[in-house]
């Protein structure tokens, strides 16, 4: 293949899929997990309490989801017509929302709508790190042992486990603080993941990221200049949003296996009730 057109536009092709990959890769399958996960703990609820179970963590939950759009939509300079951090409708299933609006015509707030889908992600992170850093005796420890592995993926996967064995060390487990750190963790990490109104939202969004990297390679190519092992690079520090996340994915996970085993006999029950022998 000699022709040069083609050789420069798979490269653009290519050094960009690498960067977005790089960025955002992990973002998108970790939020399918916790959506995933999320979906099948609400569930469980529903079949053993109903409707009312969904509340236990959805009071404490639901704000921060929705004080993350909230406050992203403000920052992309989006006009925020109404918010409600918490408003619960048994009918339509709804537990809050925000409704904001943009121009269309400016690229600023059409890309701010990719970071306002994700908005949930992204804000309970940043409270679940403020939540070790502050609530747990060893948080600074542990953040630093992230911040040390935040090079490389493969590093940062390495440290995970030393990192729950630091959360859930016996000093912090002898603590009130700590189960009252673990139970907002279990509200926050149960209604994290975007809605699917949320990513339908994100979408527009994250066009324009891939137009504009696609411009920014363009431009870098053409000087020769290669910014990947920069966003590589750069990355890194995402590691540390990653730990965190999978703390949440944790979360989510002993969550939902709670509400899968400890209430299956409230299940049973509820259904040999409502289906006795004839």
């Amino acid at each position: 293949m000699d022709n040069p057109f083609v050789i420069f536009s798979l490269e653009i092709l290519r050094v960009t899929g690498i960067q977005l990959l790089s960025v955002f890769g992990i973002f998108f399958f970790l939020g399918f997990l916790l959506s995933l996960f999320e979906s099948w703990t609400n569930h469980n609820y529903l079949q053993t309490f109903g409707w009312k179970g969904i509340l236990w963590t959805a009071w404490l939950g639901t704000p921060f989801h929705e004080l993350g759009h909230y406050i992203f939509a403000k920052l992309f300079r989006h006009n925020v017509e109404e918010v409600a951090l918490f408003e619960p409708n048994a009918e339509t299933g709804g537990l809050g929302h925000v409704e904001h609006s943009y121009k269309k015509s400016s690229i600023y707030q059409t890309l701010g709508n990719f970071f306002i889908g994700a908005a949930p992600m992204l804000f309970g992170v940043g409270i679940l790190t403020l939540l070790v850093y502050f609530i747990l005796p060893n948080g600074k420890d542990i953040l630093n042992v992230l911040l040390d592995s935040r090079h490389s993926l493969v590093s940062l996967l390495q440290t995970v486990p030393q990192v729950f064995l630091m959360i859930f060390s016996k000093i912090n487990m002898s603590s009130w603080y700590f189960w009252l750190f673990l139970y907002i963790s279990f509200a926050i990490s149960a209604h994290i993941a975007p809605s699917s109104y949320d990513r339908k939202g994100m979408w527009s969004g994250f066009l324009w990221i891939v137009i504009v990297m696609l411009l920014v390679n363009i431009t870098a190519i053409l000087l020769r200049q290669d910014i990947t092992s920069y966003v590589l690079r750069s990355a890194g520090y995402l590691n540390i949003f990653t730990a965190i996340t999978l703390y949440a994915l944790l979360m989510s996970i002993i969550h939902y296996l709670f509400t899968l085993f400890i209430f299956a006999p409230i299940r049973m029950i509820k259904y040999k009730y409502n289906h006795p022998l004839r």
